[in-house]
């Protein structure tokens, strides 16, 4: 038989929330979190709004000597890997070779990059950090989290632009179902509302401009969307082999049940048209899953606020599930907290489960003015009680990357 994976624990920190709670109760409530950008000089930047991480203090989560030895992303990554394995009870160091850790970024530690550069160009290279390197690399997150927890087994970070972090969830379900490990810290965090990240992502016509109302900026599927909003944070979920996860007592969220992972081998930046390398992910998720499409009641969308993403998007939830596509409700959290990139497949997964777990739906905000494309239940402005059994949650990324993860609610 199989091996089963199921989710034993969140951690979320993200615009509208520091924790799991907070994030998911602000989501019901519709919240963004989505304002003028503190964290940095904002002279000479056409894009003035994102969605950052506000009044995070990393102290609880790793001692101030390795903070200072960390980027703010590797912070975001160890805080929502203690919540996580704080909810799911887990003690890594009991179980030592076992339990793996897969967390991606999209950029790493960008904040660093521009802090160094800027010493570098004013000071000379002997005043570079000795600790650049290990401050700004990919996999920083994962190779921090591993040795802060005592997590010895398979330990990597995907990069695969902003299906990264779904990538990571995908892959240690399928490292469990292996075998290789009984337990994963999987998902990513991002920390790119810089000023390069920010001008970069903008001079390529990405970026929502709509500075003069920024909870309005992000809207998925909405007519006047004109593009994403930068947002930060991270999501980190405890995969687990059932057996496992059953013989310690641990509290189930969910289960994993599909993964589906393609290319459209088409553009760098465009998605190929109707979505045909999402609707083959997502294909396989369901098949994975052993169900129908049929039986698919709720997608979690990547739901970016392009003209092109979200169009195509819905064309390709159109072409696969024909007219049960009118039948499902499908939201972007992306409306409320902005594009974490990296980040992004992590927290959408996790809001997933929750919606799994407690029979809501979080909205997509700001749904104004219909786009008679992208005319599909998108659970507009208002949170909504549902029953649902079987998810979806969509990453698309730079590069023609597509993931589709394929959630159970856990029934017993």
């Amino acid at each position: 038989m199989a091996t089963r994976v199921v989710v034993t624990g969140i951690g979320l920190v993200t615009s509208v929330g520091n924790d799991t709670e907070s994030t998911w109760q602000a989501l019901l409530a519709g919240k963004s979190g989505i304002r003028h950008i503190e964290h940095f000089d904002l002279a000479g930047q056409t894009v003035t709004i994102a969605g950052e991480v506000r009044d995070f203090d990393a102290t609880p989560y790793m001692p101030r000597k390795e903070q200072r030895r960390n980027d703010q992303v590797t912070h975001f990554a160890v805080a929502a890997s203690q919540m996580a394995l704080a909810q799911a009870g887990l003690d890594v160091r009991a179980h030592g070779d076992d339990v793996g850790v897969i967390i991606g970024t999209g950029v790493g530690g960008l904040d660093t990059e521009h802090d160094q550069f800027r010493v570098l160009f004013e000071k000379g290279p002997d005043r570079i950090s000795p600790f650049f390197i290990s401050m700004d690399i990919a996999d920083g997150p994962a190779g921090v989290v591993s040795i802060m927890t005592g997590a010895g087994g398979p330990n990597y970070c995907t990069v695969s632009a902003c299906a990264t972090s779904a990538n990571a969830i995908g892959e240690s379900y399928e490292t469990i179902r292996r075998g290789d490990a009984k337990a994963m810290i999987a998902g990513g965090a991002e920390h790119a509302i810089t000023p390069i990240g920010i001008a970069s992502f903008n001079n390529m016509h990405a970026l929502s401009r709509r500075n003069d109302d920024p909870t309005r900026a992000s809207r998925p599927f909405d007519r006047e969307r004109d593009g994403f909003v930068m947002g930060e944070g991270a999501g980190i979920l405890i995969l687990e082999d059932l057996e496992f996860a059953q013989a310690r007592g641990a509290t189930i969220l969910g289960e994993v049940v599909g993964y589906g992972s393609t290319a459209d081998a088409y553009h760098i930046t465009e998605p190929i048209p109707n979505g045909t390398g999402l609707q083959r992910a997502m294909r396989r998720a369901v098949e994975k899953a052993g169900a129908k499409l049929t039986d698919v009641d709720y997608i979690n969308a990547h739901g970016t606020s392009t003209p092109f993403n979200d169009r195509t998007e819905t064309a390709a939830i159109k072409q696969l599930f024909g007219e049960h596509a009118y039948k499902m409700a499908i939201s972007s959290t992306k409306s409320m907290i902005g594009h974490t990139l990296g980040a992004a497949g992590g927290i959408e997964a996790a809001v997933t489960l929750l919606s799994l777990q407690k029979g809501q739906l979080t909205p997509t905000i700001n749904q104004e003015h219909p786009d008679p494309e992208c005319d599909l239940d998108y659970v507009p402005n208002e949170a909504r009680n549902a029953t649902i059994r079987l998810a979806l949650s969509n990453s698309m990324g730079f590069g023609g990357h597509n993931v589709s993860l394929a959630f159970r609610k856990w029934e017993g």
